[in-house]
């Protein structure tokens, strides 16, 4: 496999990644180096783990996982997104009271949720007899570079409360469209 196929699809699985980052960024408002990392290390993590546990479980599960992962990915999206939307309705929320969400639950549904394809993927490497370890490890850099850069430039895009608080709302929906097309490249709505 190619330097650029494999580049392509690592591209392609980071843009949940960067769009759940770009989010998070508009969220936090202000970003530190921990949290930066914290959030580019997980998803890149999970994301360069996925494959291989896809192609290791190869084809002995792959029916089973193929019906049901679009399924996990949209009620984890869904958990997060109704989450934010409903912090960004309160009105009299204290910015203080809001949840890091590059820490703890919220931080592992959300690197769970952005990498379910990239199971999908290493199912399909291993269909095609492709070593895992190379793509996995391009997948995991490029999600946490992708990462990084949707943290910051969502948090460029914050400025303002009202601003904040409108995009917290949209993140939200976005998060929560993420899920639907999921279901939509499934045949779901079909």
């Amino acid at each position: 496999m190619s330097i650029w196929v494999v580049l392509a699809i690592a591209v392609a699985l980071a843009m949940d990644a960067f769009a759940v980052a770009l989010v998070t960024g508009v969220t936090l408002k202000r970003v530190s180096g921990r949290q930066t990392f914290r959030l580019a290390w997980h998803f890149g993590l999970f994301q360069a783990l996925m494959p291989i546990a896809g192609w290791s479980v190869g084809l002995t599960v792959h029916s089973l996982i193929e019906k049901v992962d679009h399924w996990v990915a949209f009620a984890l999206l869904a958990f997060v997104s109704f989450r934010m939307i409903i912090e960004a309705v309160k009105k009299n929320k204290d910015e203080v009271d809001k949840p890091d969400p590059t820490k703890g639950g919220t931080l592992v549904v959300m690197s769970v949720a952005t990498s379910i394809d990239a199971l999908a993927v290493g199912l399909s490497l291993s269909l095609i007899r492709v070593s895992i370890w190379w793509p996995a490890l391009v997948i995991g850099l490029v999600a946490g570079l992708f990462t990084t850069i949707g943290l910051h430039l969502g948090r460029l895009l914050s400025t303002g409360s009202r601003l904040g608080h409108f995009a917290e709302l949209i993140g939200g929906i976005v998060l929560l469209g993420i899920g639907v097309k999921m279901l939509y490249e499934h045949g779901v709505f079909s």
